[in-house]
């Protein structure tokens, strides 16, 4: 296994749509992809990567919400059907946004749909932490970042922060 890059923000790459893993394209090759991905999460610290933030654009997520970060969870082709639409707020980061955290408001309970890493079809629901962070990480495989939610001015110094930061760690 290897740790991948994680493109921060702004970085273009991340708006990019990715594609559907078509059947045959679950093979060892992209299990090696996601083993890459969850051990890229977990030195991050992050408990949620999408297969966009490491410049790889195809519809796959991994996922650990747990303490002790010994549970993880592999979604190809994540699909989300919202079963409570009361929204719900929860402080979100990105391993993509590094070091800025806000509030973000989400659909309570989901239910996902999803084919696993051997390509095997399967249902969750979802509520809390882990149905937030399905849906952050849907939210990067369509192109869009948690910064999206925010006002235009927070999104601005985000961005100019962000940026000062990598040209300073660059001179």
């Amino acid at each position: 296994m290897s740790l991948l890059t994680i493109l921060e923000y702004p970085d273009l790459r991340l708006r990019k749509r990715a594609a559907v893993v078509q059947m045959q394209e679950i093979n060892d090759s992209l299990r090696s992809t996601l083993d890459d991905m969850l051990e890229t999460m977990y030195a991050a610290n992050g408990i949620g990567l999408a297969a966009t933030q490491v410049d790889f654009h195809k519809r796959l997520l991994v996922l650990d919400v747990t303490e002790t970060k010994d549970a993880p969870l592999v979604f190809i082709n994540p699909e989300i059907t919202v079963l409570d639409p009361e929204p719900m707020g929860y402080e979100e980061g990105c391993l993509s946004v590094p070091g800025f955290y806000d509030l973000v408001t989400r659909a309570r309970r989901i239910l996902v749909k999803a084919l696993d890493r051997n390509g095997l079809a399967f249902e969750q629901e979802a509520e809390g932490l882990l149905a937030v962070c399905l849906q952050h990480e849907v939210d990067h495989l369509d192109g869009k970042l948690f910064v999206d939610y925010l006002s235009i001015l927070k999104r601005q110094r985000i961005k100019h922060k962000l940026l000062k930061d990598k040209k300073q760690t660059a001179d």
